[in-house]
C-alpha cells in the first residue's frame, strides 16, 4: 500500500500532513518524540496532539523515535522500503533563541537528523520524494540590508524595489550574513537536501518557510508567532515584544496551505528544488497589526511588554515570493488570509487554553 512517512508527526506541520494524507487514503507512518516539550516546556508538549491524530486516523501509526538515532530510523525504513512513496520532513529544533543554548543539540537534531532521514530514503526507498521544510532564517540577516521604509504600524521596502510587489525570491545569497546558531545548522540540513538531489537524483523539494501557523501549533514564546499571541490574548499573559518598535512584518501560511503545496509537489516532483513559501503578499501583517487583531478578535486587551532589544537574526521585513512555486505548480494557490488564520487559531484553541489556565 502506497505509504506516507512524515517526521515531526505531531507537531503543526507533521500533524496536518498526517490528516491531509489520511483523508487522501494513503497509509501513513509518523517519527514523533515530543522533542518540543524538551525545548520549550510542558505547555509545548504536542502529546494532546498525537492522541488525537490516533483516536481519528486508523490509517496512522506514530513511531516514537528519535531522527538522530540512525538505527532506529533505518529500522522503520526498512519494515517499509519500496511502500514508501512519499517522506515530509518536518522534524526540527524551530528556535534561534534555544538553539544559542544548545548547539550540539540544534545542529545534531537539525543537520544530522536530516542527513539520516535522506541516507535511510536513499537506501530503503528512493524513488520515494523527500520534501523538507526549510526556513527563510538560511537567508540569516541580509533582508534587514534591504531599503526598508518606517510606516505608522510596520516597516516597509521602498516601493521601487524589486521586491515590493512580490516579496523576496530564491536568489537571495545564503552568503555573508548572520544566521544564527539555529539558521546555520538549517542551512547545513538545506543544503543537503539539494545535494542529495542533485548528486544522487532524487526527488527532493526544500520549502524555505516564513511563518508557518494554524490551530494545531503549540506556540510558546521562543516560536510559534501567532498562536502564541492568540493564546496570550485569551490568558491574559503577558507578551512581550523584541525590538523593531513592534514594527517587524511576517508573512504567515497556513499549514494547510503549505502542505497543499506539498500535494503539488509529489504528484510531479523535481530534483533538489528550492521554494520560498509563506503568505506573501496575500498573508502578512507586523506584530503591532497582529496585537490588534488579537484584541479584536479574542475581545481582550493583551499586556505588550517592549525590550529594545531585538532577537538575534531577526528579520524586520520578510514577505516571500511564492511565484517560482505558482510557475511550477499553478494549480495550487493559498486560500487562508491573516484574518482566516487567526479567527481559527482563537476558536480551534480557547476552550483548552481556558482549562490550561484554570488548572
Amino acid at each position: 500500500m502506497k505509504t506516507v512517512l512524515i517526521a515531526g508527526s505531531a507537531g503543526l506541520i507533521g500533524s496536518e500532513s498526517v490528516r491531509f494524507f489520511c483523508e487522501k487514503g494513503f497509509k501513513v507512518l509518523g517519527i514523533d518524540n515530543d522533542m518540543r516539550k524538551y525545548f520549550f516546556g510542558q505547555e509545548a508538549s504536542t502529546k494532546w496532539m498525537l492522541k488525537e491524530l490516533q483516536s481519528s486516523y486508523k490509517m496512522f501509526k506514530n513511531y516514537d523515535a528519535d531522527i538522530r538515532d540512525f538505527a532506529s530510523v533505518s529500522r522503520i525504513f526498512r519494515e517499509y522500503r519500496s511502500d514508501l512513496v512519499l517522506v515530509v520532513h518536518t522534524a526540527a529544533q524551530p528556535s534561534h533563541d534555544w538553539a544559542a543554548r544548545e548547539p550540539f543539540t540544534d545542529f545534531s537534531v537539525n543537520a544530522a537528523g536530516t542527513l539520516n532521514l535522506l541516507e535511510a530514503t536513499r537506501q530503503f526507498c528512493p524513488d520515494a520524494s523527500f520534501i523538507f521544510t526549510s526556513t527563510n532564517k538560511v537567508y540569516g540577516d541580509t533582508p534587514n540590508r534591504l531599503p526598508l521604509r518606517e510606516l505608522a504600524t510596520r516597516w516597509e521596502i521602498d516601493p521601487s524595489h524589486t521586491y515590493y510587489k512580490n516579496g523576496i525570491d530564491e536568489m537571495m545569497s545564503i552568503d555573508q550574513t548572520k544566521h544564527s546558531i539555529f539558521g546555520a545548522s538549517k542551512v547545513a540540513a538545506d543544503i543537503m537536501v539539494q545535494e542529495y538531489g542533485r548528486y544522487f537524483g532524487m526527488k527532493t523539494g526544500i520549502f524555505r518557510g516564513g511563518c508557518l501557523t494554524g490551530p494545531s501549533h503549540a506556540g510558546t514564546e521562543l516560536h510559534g508567532f501567532l498562536a502564541y499571541l492568540m493564546k496570550c490574548a485569551v490568558t491574559k499573559r503577558e507578551y512581550r515584544i523584541y525590538g523593531y518598535k513592534g514594527k517587524q512584518v511576517r508573512d504567515n501560511i497556513h499549514s494547510f496551505d503549505l502542505v497543499n503545496a506539498f500535494w503539488h509537489f509529489y504528484q510531479a516532483p523535481r530534483t533538489g528544488e528550492v521554494y520560498n513559501m509563506g503568505g506573501s503578499r496575500f498573508s502578512n501583517c507586523s506584530m503591532l497589526e497582529a496585537i490588534k487583531k488579537c484584541e479584536e478578535i479574542s475581545g481582550n486587551t493583551i499586556k505588550a511588554v517592549y525590550s529594545e532589544t531585538n532577537r538575534i537574526g531577526d528579520h524586520i521585513w520578510w514577505i516571500s515570493d511564492v511565484s517560482k512555486f505558482k510557475r511550477h505548480y499553478p494549480d495550487w494557490s493559498l486560500t487562508k488570509t491573516i484574518d482566516d488564520i487567526l479567527s481559527e487559531i482563537f476558536s480551534s484553541n480557547k476552550n483548552r487554553w481556558a482549562k490550561e489556565r484554570s488548572n
